[in-house]
């Protein structure tokens, strides 16, 4: 079955796409050329400000990230926003504890060694200065109405791209963040009282650096390094 705007596929309904950015060969050089220089300015931050930002603005970059493709467009995620100062608090201690026993026992010293230049540590205080925490996470499976099981597919892959277009979202707003992973992560979906099918994935704090804030004096991998063009 077909119309004007869609068609039945195997009983399913698909609309017509059309593409609003019939852009020519010029300025999609440009554009590419500007999210470029936008996005290479993103950096991982751990100085915070305590500068407040609006729930809205919160809700639009988690609208943005779910705009993500995922396995059977099942969208096998969860973003916890907060902003509960008791909330963060009790994440921050959480954090800290399984920071202090990897940094202690479960890091090597190559990896210890690897991250001296990035300068951290067992301490996280942006989990609690940052106005707002983000945490992803994914949905190893369904529940129904029935709360039995459905399949998710490609969950992992899924919930790092949405992660992806959430931290470009972040980015595009003007704001920063962070990838924070504490392993292991259990301790967060206790915290938040989420279901049995949710685990932790990464943690975002969100919000504007500080005014003395410092980064690594690092570089970014050159093209050469991190591509193959087979023409």
């Amino acid at each position: 079955m077909k119309s004007d705007n869609y068609i039945l596929i195997n009983g399913f309904k698909h609309i017509s796409y059309n593409s609003s950015a019939d852009f020519d060969e010029k300025t999609m050089l440009e554009k590419s050329e500007a999210f470029l220089e936008k996005i290479n300015t993103r950096r991982s931050i751990r100085t915070f400000s305590d500068k407040p930002i609006s729930k809205k603005i919160i809700e639009n970059i988690i609208l943005s990230a779910s705009t993500a493709p995922s396995g059977a467009h099942k969208q096998p995620w969860t973003f916890c926003a907060i902003s509960n100062a008791k909330l963060k608090k009790k994440i921050r201690i959480a954090a800290e504890e399984e920071e202090k026993i990897s940094y202690e026992s479960r890091m090597s010293e190559r990896w210890k060694k690897d991250l001296e230049k990035l300068g951290t540590d067992m301490n996280k205080p942006f989990l609690e200065n940052a106005p707002w925490l983000i945490i992803a996470f994914k949905k190893v499976y369904e529940l129904d109405e029935n709360n039995e099981k459905q399949n998710n597919y490609y969950v992992n892959e899924s919930v790092g791209i949405a992660c992806g277009f959430l931290i470009a979202a972040i980015h595009n707003a003007g704001l920063v963040t962070l990838t924070h992973t504490p392993s292991p992560m259990n301790f967060l979906a206790k915290i938040l009282n989420r279901p049995a099918n949710e685990r932790a994935f990464i943690l975002f704090p969100v919000g504007y650096a500080h005014s003395d804030t410092y980064v690594p004096d690092i570089e970014r991998k050159t093209l050469d390094e991190v591509s193959e063009f087979y023409e």
